[in-house]
């Protein structure tokens, strides 16, 4: 079973995105901060990262760089709801798998994970 980490300080965003990834079949993660996953990299056996980009202390862009500059190949999609043409630039030159826009379709999150887990 793939597991996915979340990163997203929104609770009931990141209990939706929980349940949504489970009825696929898929193991969750869930970290309320990009802080909270770092303290936990080590343990966390994901195989893919979903991260908000605006969060509260380090961003999900910063994330992304620092799992990148550590070594980690973690394949990584961002998501927001703060959308413009910077911050997808941003996040594409940060070597994100996929950029969803906040709210998305399911079936467009589902579609892009399988592109890198299955």
């Amino acid at each position: 079973m793939n597991t996915i980490a979340v990163v997203e300080d929104d609770p009931s965003m990141l209990q939706g995105l929980s349940r949504l990834l489970s009825v696929h079949g898929f193991r969750v993660e869930k970290f309320s901060s990009a802080e909270s996953f770092l303290e936990d990299v080590a343990r966390c056996e994901a195989n893919c990262l979903l991260v908000d980009i605006h969060l509260g202390g380090i961003s999900g862009i910063d994330l992304k760089r620092r799992l990148t500059s550590s070594g980690s190949d973690l394949p990584v999609i961002f998501m927001t709801g703060i959308d413009n043409e910077a911050t997808r630039q941003e996040a594409i030159d940060a070597g994100c798998v996929a950029y969803l826009r906040k709210p998305f379709l399911a079936n467009l999150l589902i579609d892009a994970i399988n592109s890198v887990v299955r």
